[in-house]
Formats: structure tokens, C-alpha cells, sequence
């Protein structure tokens, strides 16, 4: 017994010794920190940004750039990585991907076939984000050095993280929700556009770092419709917004509102979008969008006394509003493109279960489009800042 007990000790303790069987030196491995596909014919480009080590890491100055790029032809995703391997001397390592890119003429064909490998492919993980070239090809956004952060992909992926927080236009979509969203029958998916603002031509010189302002810089777009997994079209800035305070993907953005010849600029400080389905006499499906968002008096350009409570909700009732426009005209333009962008097919499915299955089949084309909808928009200001008066008005005053 004793015996036994021994050799089951050291069975476990040899367990624990097992080797690492999928271990990777770093030194053999090309790490991807953006991938772009676009298409020609029936030919995908696709264009890899590598990262160069030393030049990411180091403290020393060098004329070097921080990232390679390559790119190949193939006629499919997995033909074209493996090509790459004539052109990359490591092999490449997509564990660690920041950006998919899609050109917006691939886009605009159809983006499944281009995820299927990808969302297939063990070495993917699914936290990058994926955005569509706006006018651009992918390849031609890859391209752009940026200032600040030696790694361009690294400089989107955090804007994007600071615009969700913080403005409002953008969505930061990742695969797994893209995914969910090209197979649910109730929603169609959308992207956040990518653009080059400025000489593209010498966006991916090291002159373009060099130089203050850099004369070509990578600026996030608006947010882009697709009706199952092609592009149709896109959303402007406040439609942009609009959408997401139906999506309730609001953590802080700006309103302003004119008051009295000036402007009055209100921070939302967060934001709550509660939905309900009521069923109308016609048996048809109306749908109640409540937003409730918290805010604070931001700056004040204008002649406003904010000790007193009727102005303040003055202001309050021109913020909703603004509000209840901007959500509008979201859905208006979504309606235009038929295109059901806020997954209310799914919120219907879930709370009428037996009515969805009569809407399903026309969802996007027919009821969709002639959906009826009510916004209402509850702004309560929580906060007017460190002063009840604009020294503005002081200065003005004093000039009197």
C-alpha cells in the first residue's frame, strides 16, 4: 500500500513536469499586429503590418521604422498567408492581431468569405477590432506611419478605445459580434470606417512622423450599414451618435444647443436606453425607445443663470430634443437602406415570439422599414461645474 501510495506521489509530480508542446521562440515569430484584405477581381490582396522588435522596444533613435509591411495575391486567405511565407523571414504569429481592415470595395461584395479562415483558424483570437477603409484600400491605410505610437495599429486600436469612451460616433466591433450579427435574422451588422486624412502619398514615410502637424494622419470614420455581409451605405456623425444611444453603448460624449445668441455644450456623462414592443390594434409592432442620460453643464457661451432651476431645464428640454433628432435620424436612414442596424427584429423575437415568425421572412425589406417607433429622451443634469456664472459674462459687463 505503501508502494502504491509512492507511485501515484510521483505519477503526479511528473504530470506537472510536461513540456510546453506548443511553445514558440520569439525569435521565430513574425508578430501581426494588423492584417488588410482587399479584392481585384477574384483575387484577394491581403497586406500584413509586422512588428520590428527592436524598434518598438528600444530607447535609441533610429531611422528605422517600427513596423514592416507585406503584401500578396491569392486566391483565398489561406493561399495568400502561406505565399507571404516567400517574403517573411519568420513565421507569421496572428495571436496577438490589434486591426482586421477590409477595403470598402470588398466590402461592399460581401466580407464573409474573407472572416471564414479567421474565424476558423486556432492562432485568431477574437478581441481586435475591425473597421472598412473608407474611400481607401486596406493596404493603403496599413500603410500610414503614425506619430506618438511607433506601431500604427496599436495607435487605432486605442483610439478606438478612447472614442467609444468618450465621443460617441464609433462602434467597436470585434469578431465575435460581427459574427453573431451576419447570423442573427433580426439585425444586420455594422463597421466603423477608417480614413487618411491629409497627403497620402507620403503617408508611409518617415518624413510624415518628422513633420509637425504630420502631413497624412489615420482619423476613425463614421459607422457603415451592411444588410447581411455587404456594405450598403453609411451614417453620418449624428446618425452615427443616434445609433448608439439606441445600441445603449453611450459612456460619455458632447451635445450643444444654441441658447440666447450663444451656444451651451452639455457632457453626457452616461447614458441608459430601455426598449419596449407594444402590440397596436392593427396587430402590427411599435417600439418604445426610452433614453435617460446624466450630464453636466460643460461650457457656456451665452447669457444663462444656473442657480435657477427653470433654466436649467430649459436646457434639459432642448438636450432631449437634440437627443430625440439625432436617434431619428438614425432610423430614418437605416429604414432607407432597409436595413435593421439596432437588432429590434430581435428584441421582437424575444418578447413575441410567435409574431416574429410572421415578420421574420421580411424583416428587413417590408416591416422593418414601416416600423413604427417612439423616442423619448429624459436628460437630467446632475452637475453645472465649479462656477454658477461664465466669467464671459463678467468681461461683458465690464465693457458695457
Amino acid at each position: 500500500m505503501e508502494m502504491l501510495k509512492k507511485i501515484v506521489f510521483i505519477m503526479m509530480v511528473f504530470s506537472l513536469l510536461t513540456g510546453c508542446w506548443s511553445r514558440k521562440e520569439l525569435t521565430d515569430l513574425a508578430i501581426v499586429s494588423a492584417i488588410g484584405i482587399d479584392k481585384v477581381d477574384e483575387q484577394y490582396i491581403l497586406t500584413v503590418q509586422v512588428i520590428n522588435p527592436g524598434d518598438i522596444a528600444g530607447k535609441t533613435l533610429t531611422t528605422r521604422v517600427a513596423v514592416s509591411t507585406y503584401k500578396v495575391t491569392g486566391k483565398s486567405i489561406i493561399e495568400a498567408i502561406r505565399k507571404l511565407t516567400k517574403n517573411a523571414p519568420r513565421k507569421l504569429y496572428f495571436a496577438h492581431l490589434r486591426l482586421l481592415v477590409i477595403g470598402e470595395k470588398l466590402a461592399r461584395e460581401g466580407i464573409s468569405n474573407s472572416l471564414e479562415l479567421i474565424s476558423r483558424d486556432h492562432e485568431f483570437r477574437t478581441d481586435f477590432y475591425i473597421l472598412v477603409a473608407q474611400d481607401h484600400t486596406s493596404s493603403a491605410i496599413l500603410n500610414v506611419l503614425t506619430p506618438i505610437e511607433k506601431n500604427p495599429a496599436n495607435k487605432v486600436f486605442n483610439t478606438i478605445e478612447v472614442s467609444l469612451k468618450n465621443w460617441a460616433p464609433t462602434a467597436g466591433v470585434k469578431l465575435d459580434e460581427l459574427i453573431n450579427n451576419l447570423t442573427a435574422t433580426g439585425t444586420n451588422p455594422v463597421l466603423t470606417g477608417i480614413v487618411i486624412k491629409g497627403n497620402e502619398h507620403i503617408s508611409g514615410d518617415l518624413e510624415n512622423v518628422e513633420e509637425i502637424p504630420s502631413s497624412a494622419t489615420l482619423t476613425l470614420g463614421n459607422i457603415c450599414i451592411f444588410k447581411k455581409d455587404r456594405l450598403i451605405g453609411w451614417l453620418d456623425q449624428e446618425e452615427s451618435k443616434g445609433y448608439n444611444y439606441i445600441k445603449d453603448n453611450i459612456e460619455s460624449t458632447v451635445a450643444v444647443v444654441d441658447w440666447k445668441g450663444g451656444k451651451i455644450s452639455i457632457e453626457i456623462l452616461n447614458s441608459t436606453t430601455k426598449y419596449n414592443v407594444i402590440i397596436t390594434s392593427s396587430g402590427k409592432p411599435k417600439i418604445i425607445i426610452d433614453v435617460q442620460p446624466e450630464a453636466q453643464i460643460a461650457e457656456v457661451q451665452g447669457d444663462i443663470d444656473l442657480t435657477k432651476e427653470e433654466e436649467i431645464l430649459e436646457v434639459e428640454k432642448l438636450v432631449n430634443a437634440r437627443g430625440n433628432m439625432v436617434v431619428t435620424m438614425a432610423i430614418q436612414r437605416a429604414q432607407e437602406y432597409k436595413s435593421d442596424i439596432f437588432g429590434l427584429g430581435e428584441l421582437i423575437h424575444r418578447k413575441h415570439p410567435k409574431l416574429w415568425k410572421t415578420l421574420e421572412k421580411t424583416w428587413h425589406d417590408e416591416e422593418f422599414t414601416d416600423l413604427d417607433y417612439e423616442v423619448n429622451f429624459h436628460t437630467t443634469i446632475r452637475r453645472v461645474g465649479t462656477t454658477n456664472d461664465s466669467f464671459l459674462n463678467e468681461m461683458e459687463d465690464t465693457n458695457k
